[in-house]
């Protein structure tokens, strides 16, 4: 059952049969591949036809050059030249292109049940674990800009609205602006409950001589490869 439907290691015995069987197979395939990425995630047209894409051009590929060294290393040459000119994505996305090669990988050697128990198992795994909590922050860590005049001394300037309104406080970077007249602080916080934000925020404006503050999400790279 798991055996490849492509007996010999020549692309010449690669008959049109084989051929569009593998393109169907991994066509249907990467529509699975695509549809697990959308469940829960924010995504863009050209990316989900990219991965629906993308194991019918590994499987042809790996047809082509299956059994001649040559070709799969000139091949292995061109695609590494897609890395340079590509934007790093998120974790989820990039997992996502490595399912549809590896996919893509199995329908080109023949293998397609073993291309189908791939999808259903990692797919099943993938939406699983994007449904339940697994792996979720349990505490929601904000970022925190203040804006401060130069004549004012910012160390343990707030200790005591931190103490009061936060969990814990981070100062993370210190910058100059507006020609060195202003600091502006960075802070990682993390709030006591949902409903002191705006307390919070106008005991700061009492501190800081009602300048500019920013309080939202922090921003991590941390879903990036």
């Amino acid at each position: 059952m798991l055996d490849s439907i492509i007996n010999t290691l020549s692309t010449s015995s690669v008959t049109l049969g084989q051929l569009l069987l593998c393109t169907l197979a991994s066509l249907v395939l990467g529509l699975g591949v695509a549809g697990i990425y959308m469940y829960r995630n924010a995504y863009s047209k050209s990316f989900v036809v990219t991965l629906a894409l993308l194991p019918a051009m590994v499987q042809l590929v790996i047809m082509m050059v299956n059994g001649n060294i040559g070709a799969g290393i000139a091949v292995m040459g061109a695609f590494s030249l897609v890395r340079f000119r590509s934007i790093p994505g998120s974790a989820r996305e990039i997992s996502s292109i490595f399912f549809a090669m590896a996919i893509g990988l199995a329908t080109g050697m023949g293998y397609l049940a073993v291309a189908f128990l791939f999808l259903l198992l990692v797919g099943a795994m993938s939406t699983f674990l994007n449904t339940v909590p697994f792996g979720e922050q349990k505490k929601i860590e904000k970022e925190l800009k203040i804006t401060i005049p130069e004549n004012l001394d910012y160390t343990g300037l707030f200790d005591d609205l931190f103490a009061k309104y936060t969990k814990g406080a981070e100062l993370v970077r210190v910058k100059t602006t507006n020609m060195g007249s202003l600091y502006e602080l960075h802070y990682h916080i993390v709030l006591r409950g949902t409903t002191i934000e705006k307390e919070f925020l106008d005991q700061l404006r009492c501190r800081n001589g009602n300048l500019n503050i920013v309080c939202g999400r922090a921003s991590y790279n941390r879903d990036e490869l």
